[in-house]
């Protein structure tokens, strides 16, 4: 379909979207829509950046339009699932959107956030809730929400949820709902176990793929610097110095390190902030709102980050350490190069990391051309040069040579970044009885 007018939308939607200046849909748009809109189960497969949160959302909000009255108290009718609370705000602030102008109300519960609140707003009963599964969990453990009248469910990012271990958190709580409602589950990779979750969840679904499994955006430039760790941060501080102006977001591992090389960009003179597991949903709101507005030039993130970022505006992402799962590069590097834009992605590759490196690109299935050095052979290392300067240690593999792209020098020196200025259901399934789906 070339057009949102071909697809029987409403005609409320069709003024939102033109609102948004949004005319024509999406490849998963285009596909997985109609397929929704007859009621079928689908499941989505498309990178990030590809507009899977309309691909759910619009026949969600379509199905809503049609029901009278409101849901009862401490119900919801349409669940989505995801699994960070930053994916989980941007979903509950698109379909806000979406129903802006209409009586359907749009709820978001995560964790990090006061529950007392929560419980009140989910008293009154919920049209779309979007939730992360343990704040869900937590809710239904003191019986503030009843899932027995829900009639949709979304997971998003599934894959993402089984490798954070919320596997056991969906089966719970898809044994509450319904078994006669519709599914959609949407995903940026093709983990394993999502053939077992379409088996599990969804009732013989629709598959539509748009794009290969950890395949990434057209328009990002990779490429990877062998480096000693010692010697990172000082190429992070040159290659921030070469684009002081554009927004980058850079990957840690770990909580400490992450929060800890924030505070390297700040003395270096970076606007720079930071989020992860250890910051209150405020503060990550916060620093999110500041790197959005420009105010924040430079965030530095762990995985949290990974999926649920639409920042246009981010050229560059820099994967400061890789990552264990090689799925979450994909997911990673596709916070830039969005909405058609480019983009820059940077690996930095230690030699402890050449085992997440070599499974990082048989996931993709290229060769990451080489900024620097050489790929490191096992248990080879190379002990920094003290000092800062020209690094001799740094971005070297064996027998590589230091400093730019192909061992050109670079422009600018190392430590001067410039600093950046309801009966609710009312039968609706047409004689659907409640019950539940073994998961």
């Amino acid at each position: 379909m070339k057009n949102f007018n071909e697809m029987g939308l409403p005609k409320h939607l069709l003024t939102r979207l033109a609102n948004m200046g949004l005319e024509t849909p999406t490849p998963i748009q285009a596909q997985a829509v109609p397929h929704a809109m007859e009621g079928r189960d689908v499941m989505g497969l498309a990178q990030t950046g590809t507009g899977k949160t309309f691909a759910f959302g619009l026949p969600l909000v379509s199905a809503m339009l049609e029901f009278d009255g409101r849901p009862n108290p401490k119900t919801v009718t349409g669940l989505v699932l995801a699994p960070t609370r930053e994916l989980a705000k941007q979903i509950s602030d698109a379909l806000r959107e979406l129903v802006e102008g209409t009586p359907l109300k749009v709820g978001l519960v995560v964790g990090g956030a006061g529950i007392n609140g929560q419980i009140n707003r989910l008293a009154r009963g919920m049209d779309i809730l979007v939730a992360t599964p343990g704040r869900l969990l937590d809710l239904m453990d003191r019986r503030a929400i009843d899932l027995r009248e829900t009639e949709f469910l979304v997971l998003d990012e599934a894959d993402q949820m089984l490798d954070m271990g919320f596997i056991h958190d969906l089966r719970k709580i898809a044994a509450l709902i319904p078994n006669e409602r519709q599914t959609m589950c949407f995903s940026a990779t093709m983990a394993k176990q999502m053939a077992e979750i379409a088996k599990t969840y969804l009732k013989d679904p629709v598959r539509v793929e748009v794009s290969p499994p950890g395949k990434a955006a057209d328009k990002v430039t990779q490429v990877v610097h062998f480096i000693a760790k010692a010697e990172k941060a000082n190429l992070l501080i040159e290659l921030l110095g070469e684009h002081p102006d554009e927004a980058a977001l850079v990957f840690g591992r770990t909580k400490h390190g992450s929060e800890k090389l924030k505070r390297q960009l700040e003395q270096a003179g970076f606007a720079a902030a930071s989020i992860h597991g250890n910051k209150s949903q405020g503060q990550r709101d916060k620093a999110l709102a500041a790197f959005k507005s420009g105010e924040i030039k430079v965030l530095v993130a762990t995985d949290v980050a990974a999926r649920g970022l639409d920042i246009p505006l981010v050229r560059h992402v820099y994967n400061y350490d890789l990552p264990n799962v090689p799925d979450n590069y994909v997911h990673r590097i596709g916070r830039t190069a969005r909405a058609g834009a480019d983009g820059a992605a940077v690996a930095f590759c230690a030699p402890d990391e050449m085992d997440e490196f070599r499974a990082i690109q048989k996931v993709m299935g290229i060769k990451i051309p080489v900024a620097s050095g050489r790929e490191w052979e096992k248990h080879e290392e190379v002990k920094p040069v003290r000092g800062g300067g020209g690094g001799q240690g740094r971005g070297r593999g064996r027998g590589g040579k230091p400093g730019g792209v192909q061992g050109k020098p670079r422009a600018g020196k190392l430590g001067q970044g410039k600093p950046a200025g309801g009966q609710r259901r009312r039968n609706r399934r047409r004689g659907g009885k409640s019950g539940s789906r073994a998961a």
